[in-house]
């Protein structure tokens, strides 16, 4: 064992090569940072438990965004706060490993606040490690969730003030309160006795993983010598006197004693229940042959856009069905703000040959703009040589646009005419197809079984359909 201790832990890189300073022998951290001796502590443990091959660490943006650079484990980084959200999904895409998230205070007590509650209160089999120094030491020195009353920062420079800040937030307190987490301790670096401690929480909270017990959770109250603007050594003495009065250490949860291991079921429905579940109840025995579409048109990269309740999304999710109906690799993104109905909504479609890799569309090869606002908004966006269609009864303007085929179509007046503006979507969609000719009337009539719910409603967007198909066909170049 005292080798072990001596030695530096395998599960670290014997260089540090992903740094990219010219010593790849030292970490980044500040001189004084406790980062460094809660990464060793890390590293002992996963190499004591011989898991550090089967780990994913998790880091999100703060001082410890960098971890990847010292850990020869599995290594990802997750968007500011969110590390317990893609802890949770690694953890149920893969329940044998073993899985850390590892977070300041200005990002787990900040905006993380709702990723760590929620996947605490799930009682998610992770470990988190959770580095509260008190302030924002990444990004400049200001005030933190946790910074304490009267202390100083970048954006308090006369002390936090309760009346004014409020006061500081207490996670292990916090946490401790929900009844699934198995273990919440709070801990220190202050000293080595306390360090000693911290070393045995640490331990227990990765060993409560790998012995299936749930979510653990170590707070470690650590220096940041260059955020509070002291020595290393009287940052040591700053926790004592400031940081412990506000932050009591102890445990406030271990019931790993009393729970029974974790047991994650992998839902792993069949096609039947797949179908159930959706509410598909009609098959079509139906083969649709792909047409013979001109180069140009191949491998659209579609975004639809328009207001709520003009049935934008229905539109690009009916483009997507007949896609798969066609045999076609598709995908499709939804857009829309908070208010959604009259507000802005806009969808991203693929249609493609081969698989999709990301299903975003910020440079579509086809534009259908349903209202003004999002022509104006997206008609730059559209790649040279593409198409941008719009509903010329709707908005009164061409677009400017000199390197693109221009298709106008009157679709809410042709939607009228048929007794019901709001089929103009589907009026867009067989234009679009007419155009282009990548579809066929026959598989946009089937896709409107998936797309549209209410079979009272199936007749007239098929009329719809073909009045804006023949009107495609009729603007052919």
């Amino acid at each position: 064992m005292a080798t072990k201790i001596l030695k530096k832990p395998e599960t670290f890189y014997e260089r540090y090569e992903r740094n990219p300073s010219a010593d790849k022998k030292m970490p980044h951290y500040c001189p004084g940072c406790g980062h460094g001796n809660v990464h060793k502590m890390m590293a002992e443990a996963l190499e004591d438990f011989e898991v550090d091959d089967r780990t994913i660490l998790i880091s999100p943006v703060g001082c410890s965004v960098f971890a990847y650079y010292y850990f020869d484990t599995g290594n990802i980084q997750a968007a500011h706060g969110r590390a317990p959200a893609v802890a949770t999904g690694i953890k149920r895409a893969h329940p044998e490993s073993i899985v850390i998230s590892y977070q300041g205070d200005g990002d787990l007590a900040a905006i993380g606040t709702a990723e760590i509650l929620h996947a605490a209160n799930r009682g998610e089999n992770i470990t988190v490690f959770f580095v509260n120094n008190a302030i924002y030491g990444m990004t400049g020195g200001q005030m933190a969730p946790t910074t304490i009353v009267g202390q100083k920062t970048t954006t308090t420079p006369y002390g936090r003030q309760p009346s004014n800040e409020g006061y500081p937030v207490k996670v292990a307190e916090l946490i401790s309160q929900l009844d699934a987490p198995v273990y919440v301790e709070r801990v220190s670096l202050m000293d080595n006795k306390h360090r000693a401690k911290a070393r045995q929480a640490i331990r227990k909270a990765i060993k409560n993983q790998v012995d299936n017990l749930g979510f653990s959770l170590v707070e470690i109250l650590s220096p940041c010598p260059s955020g509070w603007k002291l020595d290393p050594v009287d940052s040591l003495k700053w926790i004592e006197e400031y940081m412990i009065p506000n932050f009591p250490l102890g445990v406030y949860r271990d019931k790993t004693k009393e729970v029974q291991p974790y047991s994650f079921t992998r839902f792993e429905p069949d096609e039947e229940e797949i179908k159930k579940q959706l509410g598909i109840t009609r098959e079509t025995e139906k083969t649709f042959p792909k047409q013979e579409v001109p180069q140009r048109y191949q491998n659209p990269e579609i975004k639809v856009a328009g207001f709520g309740g003009q049935g934008i999304l229905l539109l690009g999710a009916a483009i997507a069905q007949a896609g798969m109906l066609e045999n076609y690799h598709v995908s499709w993104l939804p857009s829309y703000g908070p208010e959604m109905r009259g507000g802005t909504a806009n969808c991203h479609v693929q249609v493609r040959e081969t698989e999709v890799g990301a299903p975003m569309v910020s440079n579509p090869t086809v534009l259908i703009a349903m209202n003004r606002p999002s022509l104006e908004k997206f008609e730059n966006d559209v790649q040279q040589g593409g198409i941008i269609m719009y509903d010329n009864s709707l908005i009164d303007v061409d677009p400017g646009r000199k390197d693109v085929e221009i298709l106008p179509v009157p679709a809410t007046k042709m939607a009228d005419e048929l007794g019901n503006t709001r089929i103009a979507n589907m009026i867009a969609l067989g234009a679009l197809m007419g155009y282009t000719g990548l579809m066929s009337r026959e598989t946009l009539y089937e896709s409107l079984h998936a797309a549209i719910k209410r079979k009272r409603f199936l007749e007239i967007n098929r009329k719809a359909i073909d009045k804006g198909y023949e009107f495609g066909q009729s603007k052919r170049v």
